[in-house]
């Protein structure tokens, strides 16, 4: 082969890969194109996306029991914050009638438990004792027995001045006497404790809800909850 056919065999073939690239680099953007809106075809959206810590429960019987799980243990701690008010007030040395608010009175044949300014007037005489005036008469010999059935500490003692009037001496507290207090406190706390977590187990009885659901999850923040606010309150008065 002359050196003119070779030069002319290789200028060909030049011609013919510079045509391909050219060709082969204008198409390359539209496969590309092409096979990135593939791949995102179909793609769904994550913003419209709810955790799951912060779903709600949907399911009407659900919210209801839910309703009727908090309300019960709402009532619970709220017997526990005043009852703890009013040991916070013995401690204190505080004498008010409301160191008897938690006395319910019961009558026979009745299943209403009265509380006692229902049926009688409290109040406070020398700054230490506490005064409690039935209505009427037949109602004392039941307040006698709902004062010894409450086992009040440091309150035990009452004394019997007419046929419609209890006089109730109220001692300044000891150190023993406040400790008694405490006890108590802790005690009454614990007793809530348990009331919430029945509470709990109760409506997961009744509700019968699925492993890993987001029933169980919210019934379980609604215990912690409720558990919390009376470690808070103890807490409250221990300091």
């Amino acid at each position: 082969m002359s050196f003119r056919h070779a030069a002319l065999r290789s200028s060909s073939i030049l011609r013919q890969q510079t045509y391909l690239n050219a060709h082969f680099t204008s198409i390359c953007p539209l496969i590309f194109t092409r096979a990135y809106a593939k791949a995102g075809k179909g793609a769904k959206s994550t913003a419209s996306l709810v955790p799951r810590s912060k779903q709600p429960i949907t399911d009407p019987a659900a919210q209801e029991e839910y309703a009727n799980a908090e309300r019960k243990m709402t009532a619970a701690v709220d017997w526990l914050r005043k009852e703890c008010a009013s040991i916070e007030t013995r401690v204190n040395g505080r004498v008010t009638p409301d160191l008897l608010s938690s006395v319910r009175v019961k009558f026979p044949k009745d299943d209403h438990a009265f509380k006692l300014e229902e049926i009688s007037t409290v109040g406070v005489r020398n700054a230490s004792e506490l005064v409690i005036t039935v209505f009427e008469e037949e109602s004392l010999k039941h307040v006698e027995r709902a004062l010894y059935d409450a086992k009040l500490p440091g309150l035990s003692s009452f004394q019997k001045q007419d046929n419609r009037t209890l006089k109730i001496p109220v001692p300044k507290p000891t150190v023993e006497a406040r400790q008694t207090l405490f006890a108590t406190a802790e005690r009454q706390a614990e007793d809530t404790r348990v009331q919430i977590r029945r509470h709990h187990q109760a409506s997961l009885k009744k509700g019968k809800y699925e492993k890993h659901s987001i029933e169980l999850e919210e019934f379980q923040k609604l215990t912690n909850r409720s558990v919390n606010n009376v470690d808070t309150i103890l807490k409250g008065l221990k300091k």
